[in-house]
């Protein structure tokens, strides 16, 4: 199949997304191979694929994201994250495949309170940060053509996420604490996945690294009130510092990006974060009913 996309991680939240994508603009170049064909530590099973289907874009969406559970588990984190990252690259490069790989605003250290462009010092404060980073960096040593998209706080309907779980703990117990001093960006996948399929459909030669999120900041807390309030949940929300909820690993404590670049480099609207929000929890109560 000439100028086909082949998605890794396609079970995932994100290769949820492209799929239903995919559904709406009936793409029917993209692939979704089975997670059991396509794990990227295989290098003999991701040539096969490639073989098979003759891609021009490889989306890699898979990634060992278990943020507190990598503290202990590092090597399967740079298993995935570095060496896994590595693998597609040159098999990419081998079969000139153009890839589309995401990162995460996790590289970061959250100092400051400016917005974080392509090129802010990278300082991850844990071990899925710093795998991260390096599958990053393993790409341009093996592949010139790709683009690496950074995002953050990512939610959809699909999968588990924030949203999701803020929606069931307020059902489950009308109270709930959440972090008011870490800041972001929150990022509904279904956003990101258009973007995605934007870069692909430019046939732009453009490479090199982005920042995506939607428009916008919150603290989680701003972001859980936000969930309950479009919801019409009777949760009472309070705000709380990182302090009170220790976790395994440190998150950044400001980690909004600049998308300019991305912005201006595929004439792109990026919509305002509340509003992707409204439309999601649409999408979740008509799962409801």
């Amino acid at each position: 199949m000439m100028n086909s996309v082949i998605v890794f991680g396609a079970s995932g939240q994100l290769g949820q997304c492209l799929k239903t994508i995919a559904g709406e603009q009936k793409l029917d170049n993209y692939i979704f191979p089975d997670e059991t064909d396509s794990n990227i530590l295989d290098t003999g099973a991701i040539s096969k694929l490639f073989d098979t289907y003759k891609p021009a874009y490889c989306i890699n969406c898979a990634a060992y994201t278990a943020v507190d559970k990598a503290e202990s588990d590092a090597d399967t984190a740079f298993a995935v994250n570095k060496t896994g990252v590595e693998n597609l690259a040159r098999i990419c490069d081998n079969f000139d495949v153009t890839l589309l790989h995401i990162s995460t605003d996790f590289v970061f250290g959250g100092e400051g309170q400016a917005p974080l462009t392509e090129q802010s010092p990278t300082n991850p404060i844990s071990v899925y940060g710093q795998s991260k980073l390096e599958g990053e960096l393993a790409i341009p040593g093996a592949l010139q053509k790709y683009f690496i998209i950074r995002t953050g706080w990512l939610y959809s309907e699909f999968g588990n996420n924030f949203v999701k779980t803020i929606l069931r703990i307020g059902r489950e117990k009308g109270e709930i604490s959440v972090i008011n001093d870490q800041t972001g960006t929150p990022t509904y996948a279904i956003d990101l996945a258009r973007v995605l399929n934007t870069i692909i459909v430019s046939k732009s030669e453009k490479y090199g690294l982005y920042h995506y999120s939607n428009a916008g900041q919150a603290t989680w807390f701003d972001f859980a009130v936000a969930i309950h309030k479009l919801a019409n949940t009777q949760v009472n929300v309070l705000p709380i510092p990182t302090a009170e909820y220790p976790t395994p690993a440190k998150r950044p404590v400001y980690a909004v990006m600049d998308k300019s670049k991305i912005k201006r480099t595929f004439n792109i609207n990026i919509p305002e974060w509340e509003d992707s929000l409204a439309i999601c929890i649409e999408k979740l109560k008509q799962q409801v009913n």
